[in-house]
């Protein structure tokens, strides 16, 4: 990957803070954030940018996710808070 663009920053409307490319590219492990087209696509063609850096497992995976819901997730984090006691 380009490294000049890997330092691109924006805003990231998950953490409240500026990020950089790199960052949301590896955010979920193995794969790119899952808000990553939305953020990154006003400013480059993100989605050719993905394709070309990703191995094509990795791009299905990505295109492919469906984040949980707020409250599965806020139920879950419960959960494992209450066996961590």
């Amino acid at each position: 990957m380009a490294k000049k663009i890997l330092k691109n920053k924006i805003r990231c409307p998950r953490l409240g803070d500026e990020v950089t490319l790199e960052y949301c590219v590896r955010e979920a492990g193995d794969l790119p954030c899952s808000r990553m087209m939305q953020c990154w696509s006003p400013f480059f063609d993100i989605e050719t940018f993905l394709k070309k850096n990703l191995a094509p497992e990795q791009w299905a995976a990505f295109v492919s996710y469906q984040p949980k819901e707020k409250i599965t997730s806020l139920i879950e984090l419960i959960e494992a808070a209450k066996t961590k006691k």
